[in-house]
């Protein structure tokens, strides 16, 4: 019998102490309550590629893809650990929404943490609203002769988002606040939309990236960015559309 070939992960980092990978739509970082049946985890996966223990150093939703990086052992991802919990991180964020946004703008809104009736059955159930910043703007658009709600035409931007706080799906929640929904997200966005970009684009993901994230390393101190290419889904979409990513 032949044995499937391994699955390998996009490894766009690696020194002694860091790697960071390029996480496809779809894949969980690790082992959840959530998706109890899944079977497919980041860190089992890179673990096996690289033949080490490794340590992620923070979370990207299961349906959103990009920049994930870990540490390849403890005592380095305690040193990281920091620059996370004082808000040192810059992510940027590439999402397709509903809509013409504004050009740019800030979204500061408080985000009270929504917690799974099995994942968070322990947690504490009245914790009150976090403070939740995000900067957007606004790098293209498009419209489609193609009535989907009540009006003859369908527009959609291509946003950059940054979110200045790490509150759970904080950008996804933020841009359905400003009444632009992220397409492909069955959480927050609108389903007919999110039908339509399937059927007609083969789009069957949440139309959200991390691109890029920088931070500090946590060795030597030197500033280092991580950058991660979209997936061929966003950019079919992007030359479909005709967009510069």
């Amino acid at each position: 019998m032949i044995e499937a070939p391994a699955e390998h992960l996009d490894i766009i980092y690696q020194d002694q102490w860091l790697v960071a990978i390029n996480k496809p739509s779809g894949l969980l970082v690790h082992r959840s309550m959530i998706d109890r049946h899944e079977t497919r985890f980041a860190i089992q996966l890179l673990r096996d590629q690289i033949g080490q223990h490794v340590f992620p150093l923070h979370r990207l939703d299961k349906p959103t893809s990009g920049v994930l990086v870990f540490a390849l052992s403890s005592e380095v991802a305690k040193m990281a650990s920091e620059q996370f919990q004082t808000g040192l991180i810059c992510k940027t964020y590439l999402a397709i929404v509903r809509g013409y946004t504004p050009e740019s703008g800030v979204i500061d809104r408080p985000l009270k943490e929504k917690l799974d009736k099995i994942a968070d059955r322990k947690a504490r159930q009245d914790k009150p609203a976090q403070e939740a910043v995000t900067e957007f703007r606004r790098l293209a658009t498009v419209e489609l002769p193609i009535a989907i709600d009540r009006y003859p035409c369908s527009r959609y931007s291509l946003v950059e988002a940054k979110p200045i706080t790490g509150r759970k799906h904080q950008v996804r929640r933020h841009l359905k606040h400003i009444a632009h929904p992220i397409i492909g997200d069955a959480k927050h966005g609108k389903g007919n939309h999110n039908r339509y970009f399937a059927e007609h684009f083969g789009a069957n993901r949440l139309l959200l990236h991390c691109s890029r994230m920088e931070m500090k390393h946590p060795l030597t101190g030197i500033g280092i960015c991580f950058e991660a290419p979209v997936d061929d889904v966003f950019e079919r979409l992007a030359n479909l559309f005709d967009w510069t990513l």
